[in-house]
């Protein structure tokens, strides 16, 4: 008699879950994030396509990104709000869209409060955002009133709009928020002082909340966990506001970390996976309701971990999300073919919020452009129109368009000249804290191979190689998706005996060549950054392995104990492997290029690593005794000697890296067209189309729009 094995353990993250009669099917959350089409009534169908395509793909529940209650506190200058009947009205193409693929959504009503960009921004206290030019007036009684009657307004409005119900925003550090906090609420009244008095306006705005639901509309509330801002709240202040916002009638928790004038990064791909969950666990033991466990939880494994620790009831996802509107469909598989991984870059994302462009993805340029054909889901054309495509180079643009290419039905070839695939992934991963660039290659990989796609690695191809043996083009369209590689420059005395060694990036990425203890990096744009916090960092020793939460957490100065005021204690760096100069040839600060949301982060890090930060270099020599700058008169640095408004100084170093930008790798387009191959037919994308500030998600969109069926 043969026994059946055991079914497996049903996933936690498919339980189904009822919160004030609103059946969940899952406890997966698509946690709020602004995408740039929450303002303007005329970008709501495609915020309605957006929201649509991950209800499809099986999200149990859908937070908006935050419209304001009254139009002053706005996340940006003339930004959404759900002030008036016409805003509910506009809203509806929203909720029925959602509704109609079978979601659920609720609206976040936030108040920017010191955060706003107008000059009639208001807080608890008159205090000035370190990111914010403009100080806050404090708002009176009548303030605080009005804008809890404007609250609940917008409740009312809500469910008029078709909405599940709202979540109000009391975190990261918007105006609910700077009412919790001491750092920004320093009022005398009845609204300040103790803890009790400062949370007074916030469980007001909830309970206003709750009376204009009534008992029909669900009601989320996002709380900050851990401010991560100098006198921010303790953690029993933090747990007693939750139980404060449960008896005002809060049905749900949301979990919120840090403030975004923080200085402890908490969305950047340095931050370890679930890095913040044992706080979550913390205020889930203080409350009764169900509570959302959010922040840097990417995949599902990660998910049904938090749940099974009992640290929370159900995950919130926003950037995953945007990568993969059908990242519930993954749960349970091991294939990396399917989950497009989120790998917190921020590039498309958080990058396009602060740049005010709509919100998109590097790994799923379709994100936010649903309604745009041209980055329509592939449908497979009839058989009389498939091509056979080349694709050379097997880079993140090679990979994409290969992928896409196959999913149209064409019959697709990759070709690389290294054994694997990668391009300027494959040296990102190795670099400390971009880990997941490891897991987006695989997937890239996977999903193209999943589709057709043939690889022929280790295979360089020249003008020739896709000939026919009659001489005659093998294919009806090629792909250079070649990439880029580093601008030489020219630095005499390189090479010489007895001179500091002169390297290429990606000879010391990669490992095959390694530095000694005094090294000056050429170039502080992105890759040059990279270069300096790898070569500190000794991120040769780490070889793609992940910092530890613990290490992370003690380098950064964050911890949750009892007590500890903003969740931020003294940082416990490590010591630095090696001496490191950044050079920069221009003049201004070194990295006041990197992008927004993770240039503070990697300048931090260089500060803390002891990297010594030059611009102004103009490099002169190498020789025995090291490498010859001359520098501008204000940034000498010792054994620096001036010469005609300028310093001449020697670095005594053991190497030099050389980070000085990319050029295109394009040559083989031309070889392909004097072989024969109609111009028309030869297409370069990508980094070998334009390899200025070399931008993957750039090139990835590239790939995405270059082909069609």
């Amino acid at each position: 008699m043969t026994v059946a094995a055991p079914a497996p353990p049903p996933s936690l993250l498919l339980e189904p879950l009822t919160v004030r009669g609103t059946a969940l099917p899952n406890r997966v959350v698509m946690g709020s994030m602004h995408l740039g089409l929450e303002d303007r009534h005329e970008d709501l169908p495609r915020l309605a396509a957006f929201y649509a395509e991950r209800a499809r793909g099986g999200v149990g529940l859908i937070v908006t990104g935050g419209v304001a209650p009254v139009p002053e506190g706005a996340v940006t200058s003339g930004g959404g709000a759900l002030a008036s009947d016409a805003d509910a009205a506009a809203h509806r193409v929203v909720t029925d869209a959602v509704h109609a693929a079978g979601g659920r959504i609720l609206v976040q009503l936030l108040h920017a409060g010191r955060y706003a960009p107008t000059s009639e921004l208001v807080s608890a206290s008159a205090t000035r955002a370190p990111i914010s030019r403009l100080t806050a007036r404090e708002m009176t009684a009548e303030d605080i009133a009005e804008t809890v009657a404007a609250f609940e307004r917008s409740a009312r409005l809500a469910l008029e709009a078709g909405y599940d119900g709202v979540e109000v925003m009391a975190s990261e550090g918007y105006l609910l928020n700077q009412f919790l906090a001491p750092a920004t609420n320093r009022r005398e009244d009845e609204y300040g002082g103790s803890a009790l008095n400062r949370r007074r306006f916030p469980a007001a705005v909830v309970a206003a909340v709750r009376a204009g639901l009534g008992e029909r509309g669900l009601l989320s509330v996002r709380t900050s966990l851990i401010d991560l801002v100098a006198q921010g709240q303790d953690l029993e202040e933090v747990r007693d506001t939750a139980r404060a916002f449960e008896a005002a009638g809060a049905d749900l928790l949301m979990t919120g970390i840090g403030w975004h004038e923080s200085r402890v990064p908490t969305i950047v791909t340095s931050v370890p996976r679930a890095a913040f969950v044992p706080t979550t666990a913390a205020v889930r033991d203080a409350v009764s309701i169900p509570v959302i466990a959010a922040n840097r939880i990417t995949t599902p494994a990660d998910a049904e971990q938090i749940l099974a620790s009992g640290a929370a009831d159900l995950v919130a996802l926003a950037r995953p999300l945007l990568a993969d509107p059908a990242w519930v469909r993954s749960i349970g598989s091991d294939d990396p073919a399917d989950l497009t991984p989120c790998i917190a870059c921020n590039q498309a994302c958080l990058d396009h919020v602060f740049t005010g462009e709509p919100v998109s993805c590097l790994m799923n340029p379709r994100a936010g452009r649903e309604t745009d054909p041209r980055y329509a889901v592939p449908v497979p054309v009839e058989i009389g129109r498939r091509r056979r495509v080349a694709v050379v180079g097997a880079g993140p643009a090679g990979l994409t368009a290969a992928h896409r290419a196959a999913q149209f039905g064409h019959e697709v070839v990759l070709y690389d000249a290294h054994d694997g695939v990668g391009g300027q992934f494959r040296l990102a991963r190795r670099i400390p804290g971009k880990e997941e660039f490891a897991p987006a290659l695989e997937h890239l990989a996977a999903r193209a191979q999943q589709a057709g796609v043939e690889m022929r690695l280790g295979t360089r191809v020249s003008g020739t190689t896709l000939l026919t043996p009659e001489g005659a083009p093998a294919f009806d369209e090629v792909l250079v998706t070649t990439g880029v590689r580093p601008r030489e420059i020219a630095l005499p005395g390189a090479g010489q005996p007895g001179t500091p060694f002169v390297h290429r990036y990606e000879e010391v990425i990669a490992g095959r060549v390694v530095c000694g203890p005094r090294v000056a990096v050429i170039g502080a744009g992105g890759v040059g950054v990279d270069v300096a916090e790898f070569l500190a960092a000794g991120g040769e020793r780490a070889d793609g392995e992940p910092e530890s939460v613990d290490h992370w957490r003690a380098r950064w100065g964050v911890a949750d104990a009892p007590g500890v005021r903003g969740g931020l204690v003294r940082p416990r760096p490590e010591a630095p492997a090696r001496e490191v100069v950044l050079l920069q040839r221009s003049p201004g600060p070194v990295g006041a290029r990197l992008r927004p949301t993770t240039g503070w982060v990697h300048r931090a890090e260089l500060r803390r690593l002891g990297v010594e930060a030059v611009s102004g270099a103009t490099y002169e020599r190498v020789d025995a005794e090291g490498l010859h700058v001359t520098l501008p008169a204000s940034e000498p640095g010792p054994g620096a000697e001036g010469v005609g408004g300028r310093v001449a100084r020697v670095l005594d170093v053991t190497d030099v890296v050389v980070c000085a930008g990319q050029e295109p790798v394009a040559e083989l387009a031309a070889e392909l067209v004097a072989a024969g191959y109609p111009e028309a037919a030869v297409r370069v994308v990508g980094g070998a189309h334009d390899a200025r500030e070399i931008d993957a998600y750039r090139a990835m969109d590239h790939a995405t729009r270059a082909v069609q069926g």
